[in-house]
């Protein structure tokens, strides 16, 4: 049976959780296999509003199995919280339906304080993060000092893994005019928790593989875009892990084998929230229309988000280094009643013209779009379920979108309703 990875294509916020929970139903299992709660995904599902951070879209649909994989960074108490707030809107949440890797490491609460701490007195160049701990998390990770989920089953370990990020976390904090960490406090607070936290813990990365042998669907959800990798995205103003869609078989511990179809999900024009380059942005009438039709503010962090015309050249770099085999476009009833559209499919730098952003950061920022304009159309496209449904110029958006990103549409999405979803191919196609 296909395995499907689904991966934001530009800086986030692309619809990546109503089309989840859209193809959940195809599918036995969803991952969630990168990032933190920093990432939001709003879902509304027969009038009802639902808002995810840390757990996978698919936890909303009876019958699935939802797991956490390693390659996320979880606060516990943030999870907890949102698992009531679901359970509060009829969403049952079991051991059964969710499942932690043992191996997730913990977000703890002085990453927070150091996050926005570094933020705050950063007068050099502010990142735009969202100070809920996520950068500090991966970096005691990478360095070899951060708490796992396995930890809080054995006291005397939790205890040396304490002790150990205490060290490095207190001469930071000192330098930054912070407090020592409450060691005793923070032990207490983890201690408390652990209970609600390991009743979720298995060893994700053997019940995937038996899944898969089993012949069950596997969905793979992504957190942020492509755009935000730290690899390759407008680095520095990055998230702190792999976005693309490489990292599901690292994030949950399987191998690659185990992808058949990468999914990007593409806004039919383009946002981005925080600081960092971003070539098509509009700061006039149509910039400000775009962000009011399309309720452009964030789901985690209630920022406006900046909002521009379609970049083809950056979604065809992110379909390449994320091997997508095809896109979901959403947000295209955005567009309805614009008599002229424009969609970016080049830069001029420094006189020399372009077809892919540059890495260099001053590079980047120089970059000037070069657009081809397409006539737009003035009927509704809200709600359709077909091409039938769709006036004659929205398809030649379409389908010039197609040509320029070197993709074919999978799936074009017309309203935040989980039904109002047009299936070209259906990726979990064997």
């Amino acid at each position: 049976m296909a395995n499907v990875v689904v991966v934001g294509a530009q800086w986030g916020d692309e619809g990546k959780g109503k089309i989840v929970d859209w193809l959940s139903e195809r599918a036995d299992v969803i991952a969630r296999f990168q990032g933190g709660h920093n990432a939001g995904h709003t879902l509304v599902i027969d009038g009802e509003v639902y808002k995810l951070h840390a757990l996978p879209s698919g936890v909303v649909r009876g019958g699935k199995l939802s797991v956490i994989g390693n390659g996320v960074v979880l606060d516990p108490w943030h999870l907890i919280t949102e698992i009531g707030t679901l359970r509060g809107q009829g969403v049952a949440i079991t051991p059964e339906t969710l499942m932690i890797a043992e191996n997730t490491p913990l977000i703890l609460p002085f990453h927070g304080e150091l996050d926005r701490a570094r933020e705050s007195q950063n007068s050099v160049a502010k990142i735009g993060t969202t100070g809920r701990g996520i950068g500090p998390c991966y970096e005691d990770k990478v360095g070899r000092r951060v708490i796992r989920v396995a930890d809080l089953a054995d006291d005397a370990t939790l205890e040396l893994r304490v002790d150990r990020a205490l060290v490095h976390h207190d001469a930071l904090r000192r330098g930054l005019g912070l407090g020592a960490i409450d060691r005793d406090g923070l032990l207490k607070q983890l201690r408390e928790i652990a209970p609600e936290i390991l009743a979720y813990a298995a060893p994700v990365w053997k019940v995937l593989n038996e899944k898969r042998k089993a012949g069950k669907r596997i969905l793979f959800e992504g957190a942020q875009g492509a755009l935000l990798d730290i690899d390759f995205g407008t680095y520095p103003f990055v998230t702190s892990s792999n976005v693309i869609a490489g990292q599901a078989a690292t994030g949950v511990g399987m191998g690659p084998g185990a992808i058949d179809f990468v999914l990007g999900i593409v806004k039919a024009y383009t946002t981005r929230v925080g600081e960092g380059p971003f070539p098509t942005e509009l700061e006039d009438a149509d910039g400000q229309r775009l962000g009011e039709r399309g309720h452009e503010f964030g789901t985690t962090t209630g920022r406006k988000r900046r909002c521009g015309w379609f970049d083809a050249c950056l979604v065809r770099q992110t379909c390449a280094t994320s091997g997508v085999s095809g896109i979901s476009l959403t947000k295209l009833d955005v567009l309805d009643g614009f008599e002229t559209l424009k969609i970016c499919v080049g830069y001029t730098l420094d006189g020399e013209m372009l077809d892919y952003l540059p890495t260099a950061a001053d590079q980047q920022a120089r970059c000037t779009p070069i657009y081809e304009e397409i006539e737009g159309w003035s009927e509704s496209t809200e709600g359709a379920r077909s091409w039938a449904d769709l006036p004659a110029q929205a398809i030649k958006y379409v389908r010039r979108i197609e040509e320029l990103i070197d993709c074919p549409v999978a799936l074009v999405s017309t309203s935040p309703e989980r039904e109002d979803t047009i299936l070209v191919t259906d990726p979990f196609a064997d």
